[in-house]
C-alpha cells in the first residue's frame, strides 16, 4: 500500500539495508543517527555479520536488527533470508534506505513486497571515491524516497562522526578483567597489527598492502616503553591472529607487551578502547571503533588510501599515515620513525 498524507501523523520508522563489515557498521552509525533525528523514530536495520548487533547493542537510535547470514546462497536454501523477508513484509509502508549495491539486497526488498517508490537507492547518487563515507551518509540521510516526499520531515541534522556506546556495566567488567591481568593501574597503548586480509592459514601475508613487519612494530613498542616506562602495550586481534601477534611479541622481547588475541569480545574491546591512552592500527574496522570512542589514534593506510576511509572521531585526534604511490601504496612504505613521531604528537589521555 502506498503511504498517504494521513499517515504523516504517525512517526515513520525508517529501515536501512546495509550488509557491512566491522568498520562499515561503525561508519553507518552516522547515517542511523541522522535518520533518527530526522524522522524522530528508531531506525531498523537489515545487515549481516555477528558483530553488527554487538556493536549497536547500546545505541538508542537503533530499533530492531535483522541479519542475513548469506546473500549468495539461493533464497530457497537460506533460512536467514526467509526470516528477513517475513520481517521486512511488516515494514511495507516505511521509508527504506537501500545502502548496499548488491542486487541481492534489492531482490530481498522486492520479495518482501516493498514498493519501489518506498526505496531510496543510495548508490544512485554515489559521489564516487572522493567523498568520505560519513559525508556521503549525511547526504543520503537528507534524501527521501519518492513515496514519502509529500510528508517526510524536512529537518536534517548531519552527524559529525560515527559514535558507539558503552555501558557502565561494560566498563566495570573491563576494569575487573584488567585487574585480573594485573595491568589495571598501567597506561594502556593498543596496537592493531592485522585484519583478515593480512592473514592466511594462520600466517601473515607479507605481500598484502596492509602488512607491517614485526620489526617495525617492535621499534614502535620500544619508543612507547621509552616514553612511558609504566605502560602496557596490548596487541589486539582475533584468535586467528595469535601466531602473527606472537611474532611481534618475539620481535619486541619486552615484558610490557601483552598478546590479547582472542580475548577481546566486542563488549570488552569497546570499553578498553575508551580507557586506552592511545592506539596505533592499520586501516581496519577496530580503528573506526577506537575513533568513535574518542581514543587518540594513528592509522596506517595502504592502497585504499585515507580519503574515504580515515576514521572520524567526535573530538579526539586521528592521524592518517600513507605513502604517495597511489594504488601501489603499501603500509610497508611507512617507516617506523614516521609512526613513532606521529604517535608522540597524540595528547595524553588518563586511563585510570
Amino acid at each position: 500500500m502506498t503511504p498517504t498524507r494521513a499517515a504523516s501523523s504517525t512517526p515513520l520508522r525508517p529501515l536501512v539495508v546495509r550488509f557491512a563489515a566491522f568498520g562499515d557498521v561503525v561508519m553507518l552509525t552516522a547515517l542511523i543517527d541522522a535518520l533518527q533525528h530526522r524522522y524522530d523514530a528508531p531506525v531498523d536495520l537489515l545487515s549481516s555479520g555477528p558483530w553488527t548487533p554487538e556493536l549497536l547493542a547500546n545505541d538508542p537510535a537503533v530499533g530492531e536488527i535483522q541479519l542475513v547470514t548469506s546473500r549468495k546462497t539461493p533464497y530457497w536454501l537460506c533460512p536467514s533470508q526467509w526470516r528477513a523477508v517475513r520481517w521486512m513484509a511488516t515494514r511495507r509502508n516505511v521509508p527504506v534506505y537501500l545502502c548496499d549495491p548488491e542486487p541481492q539486497a534489492l531482490a530481498l526488498l522486492l520479495r518482501a513486497g516493498i514498493p519501489r517508490e518506498n526505496i531510496l537507492r543510495a548508490w544512485d547518487t554515489s559521489p564516487g571515491n572522493e567523498a568520505h563515507w560519513v559525508d556521503w551518509w549525511n547526504d543520503v540521510a537528507c534524501q527521501t524516497p519518492q513515496a514519502f516526499a509529500g510528508f517526510a520531515p524536512s529537518k536534517c541534522n548531519a552527524a559529525a562522526a560515527p559514535r558507539l556506546f558503552v555501558t557502565d556495566a561494560e566498563r566495570t567488567a573491563c576494569d575487573e578483567w584488567l585487574r585480573e591481568l594485573g595491568i589495571a593501574a598501567s597506561p594502556l597503548v593498543l596496537l592493531q597489527p592485522g585484519n583478515k586480509r593480512t592473514l592466511k592459514h594462520g600466517k601473515s601475508v607479507q605481500a598484502d598492502n596492509k602488512y607491517w613487519a614485526p620489526e617495525h612494530w617492535a621499534k614502535l613498542v620500544a619508543a612507547i616503553v621509552q616514553d612511558m616506562p609504566n605502560a602496557r602495550v596490548l596487541l589486539c586481534g582475533a584468535e586467528a591472529e595469535r601466531p602473527p601477534l606472537e611474532d611481534i611479541v618475539a620481535a619486541c622481547d619486552s615484558a610490557a607487551v601483552v598478546n590479547l588475541a582472542g580475548a577481546l569480545p566486542i563488549n570488552r574491546l569497546l570499553p578498553l578502547m575508551q580507557r586506552a591512552n592511545s592506539m596505533v592500527s592499520i586501516d581496519t574496522g577496530p580503528a573506526h571503533a577506537a575513533a568513535a570512542l574518542g581514543c587518540p589514534l594513528v592509522v596506517l593506510f595502504g592502497a585504499m588510501g585515507s580519503t574515504r576511509w580515515r576514521p572520524r572521531s567526535p573530538g579526539s585526534p586521528v592521524i592518517a599515515l600513507e605513502s604517495d604511490r597511489g594504488e601501489a601504496s603499501k603500509v610497508m612504505d611507512i617507516a617506523a620513525q614516521q609512526v613513532i613521531a606521529a604517535w608522540r604528537t597524540l595528547p595524553p589521555v588518563a586511563n585510570i
